[in-house]
């Protein structure tokens, strides 16, 4: 099959290569925290074809803070399945910018994912800046609209819920706890986003599980194997944890419909009980074999309302 040809609204290729057999999880297919790698790495391409190659190298005077990520999971991605990456800016101003990425199977174009992502101009020790002038000159000429595939579906827009302190958090569950490595951090010493992902997904069957065996066990045909994955997230970095900061993620199961599970996770400071982040996901029961969503019947809700966030 030929390779798709790209459209004009798909904006400039920033990232190509292909899915590692260490970066699949039980499930088969790669991992969501090598989603955003792969989706940071295509946001330095796009701000160097924009003017501001290195930002953020070591030596950068003007550096950019992720806000906010959106993402969608359209195809699953396989071992040594061959990916490659286009983005543009659908917006820019003074001093922040959204992006929009498509991640896409080589060669049928078919996509894989799609991110919004958006951020701010800083200095590497995070006070905001405007953007340099030759920038925004040139990210003007990799404008691109957000396409359908791109836009939320199921999960909330605007700023993240307020939280009265991390007793507020005493409902959620504990699914992960840690500190931040240097590996972790970018050239500045922030926790780059990759690592909120990787918590949540380390930590997520501490909190699924059951919800799926219910759902299994329920179904109108009782699957072989199962397991989970996410269709869509929402991310919204709020604190900038550094090297050496620990931090706890706390989540709880906010809803169902007849196909996925609703969630919420918080990434917190445990001792001094600072937000670091806040992120929504839908998720799914996952048949392995027939590679299909398990639905959920109505005696599934049934057994899966009494464990719902009140």
């Amino acid at each position: 099959m030929s390779e798709r040809e790209p459209d004009m609204g798909d904006g400039v290729e920033v990232w190509r290569g292909g899915v590692n057999a260490w970066e699949c999880d039980e499930m088969g297919h790669m991992n969501t925290r090598f989603y955003v790698a792969r989706c940071m790495e295509g946001l330095s391409v796009l701000f160097a074809f924009a003017g501001l190659p290195g930002l953020f190298a070591p030596g950068a005077t003007a550096t950019a803070q992720v806000q906010e990520m959106h993402i969608r999971f359209h195809r699953e991605a396989r071992s040594a399945t061959p990916l490659y990456m286009t983005a543009g800016f659908s917006a820019l101003g003074e001093s922040n910018a959204e992006i929009v990425a498509l991640l896409r199977h080589h060669p049928d174009g078919a996509l894989a994912a799609t991110f919004r992502v958006a951020l701010h101009a800083c200095t590497p020790a995070g006070d905001s800046i405007v953007w340099p002038a030759p920038f925004a000159e040139r990210a003007a000429t990799l404008a691109m609209e957000v396409p359908p595939e791109a836009q939320p579906r199921s999960v909330k827009s605007g700023p993240a819920p307020s939280l009265g302190g991390r007793s507020a958090l005493d409902t959620h569950r504990r699914i992960a706890l840690g500190s931040v490595a240097a590996s972790d951090c970018d050239a500045f010493g922030r926790m780059l986003p990759q690592k909120f992902m990787g918590a949540v997904a380390d930590g997520i069957r501490g909190l699924t599980a059951p919800l799926r065996e219910i759902v299994a066990r329920h179904a109108e045909t009782v699957p072989d194997r199962i397991g989970g994955a996410v269709l869509e997230f929402r991310i919204v970095h709020v604190g900038r944890p550094r090297a050496g900061d620990c931090f706890e993620v706390r989540s709880a199961f906010t809803g169902a419909d007849a196909r996925t599970f609703s969630l919420e996770h918080w990434m917190v400071d445990p001792v001094g009980g600072e937000v670091w982040g806040y992120m929504e996901s839908i998720a799914i029961v996952f048949d392995l074999d027939r590679r299909k969503i398990v639905g959920i019947t109505e005696a599934a809700m049934a057994a899966l309302r009494p464990l719902m966030l009140a």
